[in-house]
């Protein structure tokens, strides 16, 4: 492990810190028990059918339906809704469509002011969108902080800075005092906080309330419901179920990370699994020991990072580091308990936070990211714009899903906007190579991640050509 997290491995006291953890998500677990939608039995026909019910799909279905009311809307999801990556991140909310404006420039550095002016636009909406649909989703604009626990990653903080001012950010720079003023850590060398269009949420109440907002509006809701199949049926596609078909003038595909209806979408997605713990709510003196006063989300500054805050009751979700490739991207409930990767995050949550030795963990669990080579939300449409899609978050899609939804209707509908004009939507990300090439260059690029992290971030021969050829994998 690079410095400066621990060179022994993880001790049995590490993992007891999380032995009696539910292996379930802590956002799922924290929403009030209700009946399931029904799943389709028999076929019917609708106007407009959406395949996945996380943050994309609802927010498709409630403007669907805000554009045209009549506009009669299906939902199919083939688990619970918000039971993929929607009800499984970490409620990190952050305006940015590119990944940061780093990613963001390297890629679409000519449209960056319109991808920054819509990202914040988009940012406002969801508010606006909660307050209309009356959506507690425990929303705190605390912006975001980044902690700096490597003298490079010090050095370069005011360049970064600089940067997030030239685009309408409000960012302050914090030495080792000021960070640790903040928030207590013997780790902390300093810290970058942008109070610009970032916060933290709780997913599951965004999902409920999505969910709950569709219903009103008249959206038809089916959980337990997988897509098997997608045809072509003359004007129409057919989604085909296990209870049944649905016949639709047009269909929107937001199945993040699961297996796509589009055979093309599997050269450009890879599911890639995160890991989360979080902790029992901490006591008023345990809370003082850290500080944290202002309740930002953090992400440390390595290529292999972690991702922290606090719940409403004061625990702190603790997740991130390993991103785990398994040979030929499956995903499904047996890889969401993942020993090694806990146990790593233990040893790192302590090292992180001495003064809260003893506390335990009551929740750990993992999920799917749809990674994308470019870190950010990609968009197509298929059968003569019968179909549409968006996919490809990677990992920073809470905000941007709602951006993505939008964006995909319009495709469907065909209304030119000035987001659907941009080469951001219209451009497809670098495809990744087959397998068995798949699984070795992420292995090496994972490698080539480590070894930045530990020579002062200096990126070797292999991740520069990445760069060159546009290929990223997200650490």
């Amino acid at each position: 492990m690079p410095r400066p997290w621990p060179t022994d491995p993880p001790t049995a006291a590490h993992r007891a810190a999380y032995a009696g953890a539910a292996t379930t998500s802590f956002w799922l677990d924290d929403l009030p028990e209700r009946a399931g939608d029904p799943p389709l039995s028999g076929s019917t026909t609708a106007d407009l059918c959406i395949v996945g019910g996380g943050f994309t799909g609802l927010w498709a279905a409630l403007h669907a339906k805000a554009d045209d009311p009549s506009r009669d809307v299906v939902l199919l999801e083939a688990d619970r809704i918000g039971a993929g990556a929607s009800g499984r991140n970490g409620g990190f909310a952050v305006a940015s469509l590119t990944h940061g404006l780093g990613n963001g420039l390297a890629r679409f550095p000519a449209e960056m002011p319109a991808l920054e002016r819509l990202a914040l636009e988009n940012f406002a909406g969801i508010k606006d969108d909660l307050a209309r649909h009356g959506i507690d989703a425990q929303l705190e604009e605390t912006g975001e902080l980044l902690a700096l626990l490597e003298p490079h990653e010090v050095e370069a903080a005011q360049q970064d800075a600089e940067l997030a001012r030239a685009f309408g950010h409000d960012v302050e720079v914090l030495d080792a005092v000021a960070m640790r003023a903040e928030v207590d850590s013997p780790l902390f060398l300093g810290g970058v906080w942008d109070r610009t269009g970032a916060g933290v949420l709780h997913p599951g109440r965004l999902v409920a309330g999505l969910r709950d907002s569709a219903l009103v509006a008249g959206v038809r809701l089916h959980e337990r419901t997988p897509a098997l199949g997608l045809e072509r049926a003359g004007d129409a596609m057919d989604v085909r179920t296990p209870g049944g078909t649905v016949r639709a003038r047009r269909t929107l595909l937001a199945t993040s990370a699961y297996p796509p209806l589009l055979a093309r979408l599997r050269h450009f997605v890879v599911p890639v699994y995160d890991y989360v713990l979080v902790t029992e709510p901490l006591s008023a003196e345990q809370k003082a020991s850290v500080g944290w006063r202002n309740r930002q989300g953090i992400g440390d500054g390595g290529n292999q990072f972690h991702y922290y805050r606090l719940t409403a009751d004061d625990r702190i979700l603790w997740g991130g580091y390993d991103a785990v490739y398994r040979r030929g991207g499956p995903v499904g409930p047996q890889y969401d308990d993942h020993d090694p990767t806990f146990a790593a995050l233990s040893q790192h949550f302590f090292a992180t936070f001495p003064q809260l030795e003893g506390v335990r963990f009551t929740h750990r669990w993992g999920g799917a990211i749809d990674t994308c080579s470019r870190f950010s939300v990609f968009f197509g449409t298929a059968h003569g714009g019968r179909v549409a899609y968006a996919t490809g978050y990677t990992g920073l899609g809470v905000a941007a899903t709602r951006f993505g939804a939008r964006v995909g209707l319009d495709l469907l509908d065909g209304r030119e906007t000035e987001a659907t004009r941009l080469r951001y939507v219209r451009r497809k990300p670098v495809p990744f190579p087959p397998e068995p090439l798949r699984s070795a260059v992420v292995a090496l690029t994972q490698r080539g991640l480590a070894a930045a992290d530990r020579h002062e971030g200096r990126r070797g021969p292999w991740l520069r050509l990445l760069d060159r050829l546009g290929l990223g994998f997200d650490s």
